[in-house]
């Protein structure tokens, strides 16, 4: 695990399935637990994200409103 100023990195390997595990360290400072919903975000050019799960409601607006900024509106 590579730590700078609040920036992680991790390895981890590709399952046969597919699947990997999210490092213990990033569950914890990120509050994941057994049962939680995360969304993965995917860009062919920069890669894959699992944003905090706080930021969900906001990026689930963001994509299905139409308001690619992700930005605040007056009645928030």
């Amino acid at each position: 695990m590579i730590k700078k100023q609040d920036k992680f990195a991790w390895t981890v390997k590709i399952g046969e399935k597919g699947q990997f595990v999210i490092p213990k360290e990033a569950r914890d400072i990120f509050g994941m637990h057994p049962g939680d919903t995360i969304i993965v975000l995917a860009d062919k050019k920069k890669g894959i994200a699992i944003p905090p799960k706080e930021m969900f409601a906001k990026l689930a607006d963001a994509i299905f409103n139409g308001d690619p900024a992700g930005k605040e509106t007056d009645d928030e």
